[in-house]
């Protein structure tokens, strides 16, 4: 079955990209949550136009990301959180914190952006995370977790 993505689908896709999923999948989960139109002839001439027309928008944004990944690469990251004895953290950092300390350096980022490599992250030191700026524009930052 093919369908046409309104919206970002982890694992599958992104928004306004034809995919081919199983029956069942495409029914029962993806077209009744809003997250797929079928991919009819018409749908499929709609979305070529509107693809169209968006690309000279899109460019400007590949662009701005690229340009906030040059940012992001000189900025050291330092992630506070609650410290025991022998620099054992309470809990876990997160993508949440993660995000955080990105806001408070000046990047604006979701969450669900984010992937950090090693987790859980349980005790101080210097990691590294995945970013997705863009479909086409991801990096790895480096971010330093110390005790408050």
């Amino acid at each position: 079955m093919e369908l046409i993505l309104k919206q970002d689908v982890e694992n599958l896709g992104y928004k306004d990209e034809i995919v081919k999923v199983r029956n069942g999948y495409g029914r029962n989960f993806l077209i009744p949550r809003g997250f797929a139109a079928m991919a009819t002839e018409s749908g499929k001439k709609v979305l070529a136009e509107n693809l169209k027309q968006r690309s000279h928008k899109e460019a400007k944004n590949i662009e701005a990301a690229k340009a906030m990944v040059e940012k992001l690469i000189s900025t050291t990251l330092i992630v506070g959180a609650k410290v025991g004895e022998k620099g054992k953290i309470f809990g876990s950092v997160n993508t949440i914190q993660l995000a955080d300390a990105l806001k408070k350096a000046g990047f604006e980022v979701d969450r669900k952006r984010i992937t950090i490599k090693d987790l859980p992250i349980k005790v101080t030191g210097k990691y590294k995370a995945d970013v997705v700026l863009h479909k086409d524009v991801v990096t790895t930052i480096e971010f330093e977790v110390v005790g408050e």
